[in-house]
């Protein structure tokens, strides 16, 4: 599974609107659409905010520890 597929699989698991999910990272809704589409790889700052919204480990993230 990639970077982007990934991450929308964590954002619906947990119920949370893209709109959301921009507003706790403090960006445009459009620019979190580009990391969820594959557009845009986000920066490492980014990747820790995330794994702090989703509550998961960067490896999880990464998809270093993953099946898939």
């Amino acid at each position: 599974m990639e970077f982007h597929e990934r991450l929308k699989k964590l954002r619906t698991e947990k119920g949370f609107t893209q709109k959301q999910v921009a507003e706790k990272l403090g960006m445009a809704v459009r620019q979190y659409q580009r990391y969820e589409h594959g557009e845009r790889k986000p920066t490492y700052d980014v990747i820790i905010e995330l794994c702090g919204c989703f509550e998961i480990s960067s490896d999880e993230l990464l998809g270093l520890h993953s099946n898939d």
